[in-house]
């Protein structure tokens, strides 16, 4: 019986993949047997990830990208194509949350949180999803939040988009499904990464975010490996349009 978590054969995309979340995603697919094209902007920190993969016996590329763009996406769809095949699979990790009060959000910073969270995700889905249609298999796994469903401090623009990443994935697999793409979505709850290093700084932030989980401590990278895994191999054949929280249980408490 073939093994429904092999992905040998498979080609993955993850955006944001320099780093934190996007970086320890890759390198679960690439374990996995999928050869991970590693997108973001910074060239030398995913060039340093596809090597420390290629050493572990996985296949990986770089390509530096901004995203920050979404009427450009059309181009990067073809550069992200080039290193392997066609991608199979498209993690969307890549955002931004700028922790801004309600009242001193401007114009320019809600814009670019919209563009980078929402509007990227789907523009790039959709400029890749061509080839996965034509093989009538294709995976989405894009990054939801907490703030999916709660409102948190400073939050209300991150909040607002990912919400929509939320719906987002629902309507995604609403509309590809029937050509065999399923779309669905992680939603981590508090992880040591970069967007996070606020949160993290705070010691005390840090320990009352982990008693309000089910386990009783914050997440590991680690912890996020295994779901998107599952999320992007045969094993979830029939999961579609889901938002899986992996958050020690913060939202059942």
């Amino acid at each position: 019986m073939p093994n429904p978590f092999d992905l040998d054969g498979k080609v993955a995309v993850v955006t944001g993949a320099s780093s934190g979340i996007g970086r320890a995603l890759a390198s679960a697919l690439a374990e996995a047997g999928a050869a991970v094209v590693l997108a973001a902007r910074r060239l030398e920190a995913l060039e340093t990830a596809a090597a420390e993969f290629t050493a572990g016996g996985g296949r990986a590329a770089a390509v530096a990208l901004d995203l920050g763009d979404h009427h450009k996406l059309g181009d990067a769809a073809a550069r992200l194509a080039q290193p392997f095949t066609a991608p199979d699979i498209l993690v969307n990790v890549a955002g931004v949350n700028f922790r801004e009060p309600w009242d001193e959000i401007t114009p320019e910073s809600w814009d670019r949180t919209q563009a980078i969270n929402l509007a990227v995700p789907f523009f790039l889905a959709r400029a890749l999803i061509g080839p996965m249609r034509d093989k009538g298999w294709g995976r989405i796994i894009n990054i939801a939040s907490l703030q999916s469903v709660r409102a948190l401090p400073r939050g209300l623009a991150y909040g607002a988009s990912k919400g929509g990443v939320a719906q987002l994935t629902r309507a995604m697999a609403e509309a590809w499904s029937p050509m065999g793409i399923t779309a669905n979505a992680i939603a981590p709850g508090f992880f040591p990464t970069e967007l996070t290093a606020p949160v993290f700084a705070d010691a005390a932030r840090a320990a009352e975010l982990a008693a309000q989980t089910a386990v009783g401590r914050n997440g590991q990278l680690e912890d996020l490996r295994g779901t998107a895994v599952y999320l992007a191999a045969p094993a979830s054949d029939y999961v579609t349009g889901q938002v899986i929280f992996v958050d020690g249980g913060f939202t059942a408490k």
